[in-house]
């Protein structure tokens, strides 16, 4: 039987931060964290993926903005207290990400942390990049160039300069 690599690994503990959509629990790995700022406004673009919620002014640079529970199918809720958005570095360029709740910025060991379960060709896992195990939970590790696929990426990160070469 082959055994499968996991992505990413390496001797040193991993930090991921971690973050709730519904009652799942994600992380992103720390050093593509730029900052983490509460729920603002959004200014919508038309023609956009639903999952496109707009793009926000931060600072005097246009950022896009993901709707993460809509980039997952799970069903549209209005902003709570908690809500968040995670201004990650993909490629060079910072993208927002809607969460409902952010955790804690954890260290997870390697020998906590193993590749995703494999569930057929009839679901896609290609964006979780591992599974960690932390206290009593499970961590699903997103591969966020993975998780939007190379078109859609490209479309985020053109979207502020789109915006910004308009104005």
């Amino acid at each position: 039987m082959e055994e499968k690599k996991i992505k990413g690994v390496g001797s040193v503990a991993n930090r991921f931060l971690t973050f709730y959509l519904e009652e799942e629990i994600y992380g992103v790995k720390i050093s593509d964290v730029k900052e983490i700022i509460a729920m603002m406004k959004t200014t919508p673009v038309p023609k956009t993926p639903k999952f496109i919620k707009g793009v926000m002014n931060l600072r005097g640079n246009i950022i896009p903005v993901v709707d993460m529970r809509a980039k997952f199918d799970m069903p549209e809720v209005e902003p709570q207290m908690y809500t968040a958005i995670v201004i990650i570095t993909i490629e060079g360029k910072n993208i927002g990400f809607i969460v409902d709740k952010v955790e804690e910025v954890v260290n997870v060991d390697d020998e906590n942390i193993s590749p995703p379960p494999e569930f057929g060709s009839n679901i896609d896992t290609r964006f979780i990049e591992n599974m960690a195990k932390q206290k009593n939970k499970v961590v699903m590790i997103l591969d966020l160039v993975a998780l939007f696929g190379e078109e859609e990426l490209s479309l985020v990160q053109n979207l502020s300069k789109t915006i910004s070469d308009k104005g």
